[in-house]
């Protein structure tokens, strides 16, 4: 569980085994500790990593890979999962709170739920 910044409520997510794998095979190489930010500041490592800073590594991520830089940014990073998600479910309230959204609009927006998404939903429901 953690301290959302931006909202300073708990939000609580899932660490996948291989997640948990890479972050100790990154801590271990370079030489931080379970209890160090796992990115931390270039000009005070006591600090994390800043928005510019994360920003700049997710352009050159995406870069390397061979991805338009236009199609990802560090907020659809944030996004991916909880839209994986509600693609495999349909399920809004559980989506709501993975980024520890009180409301169902604000979920709803952050999603970028339309009409299609109902009406696919609506044909793979047989009754």
């Amino acid at each position: 569980m953690v301290i959302q910044q931006k909202t300073g409520r708990p939000v609580q997510f899932e660490i996948t085994a291989d997640a948990r794998g890479s972050l100790a095979a990154w801590l271990q190489r370079r030489g931080g500790t379970a209890d160090d930010y796992v990115f931390p500041s270039r000009l005070d490592h006591s600090r994390p990593m800043g928005t510019r800073q994360y920003a700049r590594l997710v352009d050159e991520w995406v870069t390397a890979i061979g991805l338009r830089r236009e199609d990802y940014g560090t907020h659809s990073m944030r996004r991916t999962k909880a839209t994986m998600i509600y693609r495999a479910t349909g399920n809004l309230r559980a989506v709501q709170i993975l980024p520890g959204h009180t409301k169902i609009e604000n979920t709803v927006r952050y999603l970028g739920v339309d009409v299609e998404d109902a009406l696919m939903l609506a044909e793979r429901t047989e009754i």
